[in-house]
């Protein structure tokens, strides 16, 4: 493989470190406001956790040009006191470059898996670049499981707000976990620890080029990690403050880039997910603890609207592929008022089901059946969010596993149809 560390300077920085035991990566776009908390408290984790380890942090960037790469190189901690660290700390190693390829977050993390292989670092973690809540504590999770545990992939697990993941929680999560067998929370968490030998197989594989690099990065890797027998596990995190997404908002280029990447990866893997039977936790490492969270808006009203002009317009397409219940319940939806609206979870994984389908099939244009998806997940959400506007975080945690087992027990629509 061509190597993809173009820069001069870079690749002298490399020769100067010659090998690192531990690397975190932190790709960035345009993040100089919050940039700056996150550096610290991976150099805080560091030193507070890995004292006796040569440790990097390696900053991906995308071409920021408000200062983000300059707020990398200039924050540092300089007393280690205000951490409580009295002794002495081995020398701490950071590289920030702009990364080649597509634009997107795929293209940042290759870089960080390019180094990673380079420097021969035993135990790598990536963590977001517009984190708020991140304590020196993540880097001991997501490191320690890898270098102590053997693991090789560790998905975060976070308390976040009930309004706040509504892509994870109402398709990619029990998607994943129905097709592959494992219970990983947190799928597209966007933090996480891997090994070395799992960053070199992520770079042997042939994605780098396409739409997974984009949107669909996190879900390909958790899935590669898992359909390729890699031992995966989960660390408690604590609460996932970063920058909020309203989940009425256009969220359809993400939808799209990520559900496509689910479908591609079902693509990649029949036999492995075909041959799966129930589901099974993973191990979890961190103490739980329950966390003061931010408030996500939440317009359901219009929601609703996206929902019925979506259902309105696009019904003569999804009759292409989605069965007479699922029709004649979208029919029905139009004439309810948001008080008596509700989809049943039957009904969405029915219709996420058939959706796979049609892409695996090609009926149509596959960008335009992947967006056409847009309202009917909107409902969705609607529907959940009206369902659970009084209820408390664990009651909605079982709602999602009532939604994950339909699910599992629903496989057998998208098995025997598939072909």
């Amino acid at each position: 493989m061509d190597s993809i560390i173009l820069r001069k300077e870079v690749q002298e920085r490399i020769k100067e470190v010659k090998e690192v035991d531990i690397l975190v990566g932190i790709p960035s776009y345009n993040n100089a406001r919050t940039i700056g908390h996150v550096v610290k408290a991976v150099q805080a984790g560091f030193a507070k956790y890995f004292p006796d380890k040569k440790c990097l942090l390696v900053n991906s960037d995308g071409g920021s040009d408000d200062g983000t790469t300059e707020v990398v190189q200039n924050t540092t901690i300089e007393d280690f006191q205000s951490i409580l660290l009295h002794y002495r700390v081995e020398p701490f190693f950071k590289i920030a470059t702009p990364y080649h390829g597509i634009p997107g977050k795929g293209s940042a993390f290759r870089t960080i898996f390019e180094i990673a292989g380079v420097l021969n670092a035993k135990a790598c973690a990536v963590v977001d670049s517009d984190l708020r809540s991140i304590t020196p504590e993540w880097i001991e999770l997501l490191i320690k499981p890898v270098i102590d545990g053997g693991f090789d992939y560790v998905a975060p697990l976070y308390h976040r707000h009930k309004y706040d993941g509504t892509i994870t929680n109402s398709i990619v999560y029990p998607l994943t976990r129905a097709l592959y067998g494992k219970r990983v929370r947190q799928p597209i968490g966007g933090d996480f620890g891997f090994s070395e030998k799992l960053a070199k197989f992520y770079l042997t594989k042939d994605v780098w080029e396409t739409d997974v690099a984009k949107y669909g990065i996190d879900i390909w890797m958790t899935t590669t990690a898992i359909a390729n027998n890699f031992k995966v596990c989960q660390s408690f995190l604590g609460a996932k403050i970063h920058d909020p997404k309203d989940p009425g908002a256009d969220l359809s280029a993400m939808l799209h880039q990520v559900v496509g990447a689910a479908f591609d990866l079902m693509e990649i893997y029949p036999d492995i997910w075909k041959a799966i039977k129930g589901s099974e936790a993973v191990p979890a490492f961190g103490f739980q603890y329950a966390v003061g969270l931010e408030p996500v808006n939440v317009n359901v009203d219009r929601m609703m609207e996206k929902f019925k002009l979506g259902t309105k317009e696009l019904s003569s397409l999804w009759k292409e592929f989605l069965s007479k219940d699922v029709l004649d319940f979208l029919c029905e939806s139009q004439r309810l008022s948001k008080e008596e609206f509700r989809m049943p979870d039957n009904i969405w994984a029915e219709i996420i089901y058939s959706f796979a389908m049609a892409y695996h099939k090609k009926i149509m244009n596959r960008e335009h059946l992947l967006k056409s998806l847009t309202p009917l997940y909107i409902g969705r959400v609607a529907s959940f969010v009206i369902e659970t506007w009084e209820s408390g975080a664990e009651e909605v945690e079982d709602r999602i596993e009532e939604l994950c087992m339909t699910f599992e027990d629903k496989r057998d629509f998208l098995i025997n149809n598939w072909d």
